[in-house]
Formats: C-alpha cells, sequence, structure tokens
C-alpha cells in the first residue's frame, strides 16, 4: 500500500477549509497563500492551487482584484466573500466534529 497518495488525499480533502481560513484573516495572493501553507507544514504546489483558487471563486466564496507590484506584473489578491464565511463556517463545524469523532476512535 502506499501510504504517500493516501497522505496526500487527506491534505487535498482540507486544503479548501485551510485556503479559505487563510483569506479570512487577510486577503492574499497565491504565493502568500503558498507560504502560509509550507509555514504550516502543509507542502503544496502552484499547479494544485491555482484551479482550486478559480473554482472557489467560481463557487461565488472567493473575489479578487488586481494590484500592481513593485517587483514584477500585477497581482490577483484574493478575498473572502460573503458566502464563503458561510462555508467556512460550515466547515469549521464539520472539522471540529471529525476532530473529535477521529480522536475518540483513535483514543479508545
Amino acid at each position: 500500500m502506499n501510504v504517500e497518495n493516501t497522505q496526500s488525499q487527506m491534505r487535498k480533502g482540507i486544503l479548501e477549509y485551510c485556503i479559505l481560513s487563510i483569506l479570512d484573516k487577510k486577503e492574499a495572493y497565491p504565493s502568500e497563500i503558498l507560504e502560509r501553507l509550507d509555514l504550516a507544514q502543509l507542502k503544496v504546489v502552484e499547479g494544485t492551487i491555482y484551479p482550486l483558487l478559480t473554482r472557489l471563486k467560481n463557487m461565488k466564496l472567493l473575489d479578487y482584484r488586481w494590484a500592481e507590484s513593485t517587483s514584477g506584473p500585477p497581482r490577483k489578491y484574493y478575498t473572502i466573500t460573503k458566502e464563503g464565511k458561510a462555508f467556512l463556517s460550515e466547515l469549521e463545524r464539520t472539522w471540529t466534529e471529525l476532530q473529535l469523532a477521529v480522536s475518540h476512535i483513535t483514543t479508545l
């Protein structure tokens, strides 16, 4: 059995929650989001995050604005929408329930 595949699937399963949580604190552009995920030891590659940000925007959970950059081309800064905050609240509730359930099972 390939444990790396299972670990990857577990990370992907919580990535939306993590991205929305990051953007709930302040707007950010994709490189900043990747840095925050990396600091938390959640390794994500650019090829994963861009389609996810687009999907969350298409779901109206995120919005964005363009801003000039002093070190290159303009940057796309993402923000969480009102719908995104409501969705995040549901994910937080689900995460708490899952943590409690898994903790209960693994400590029996």
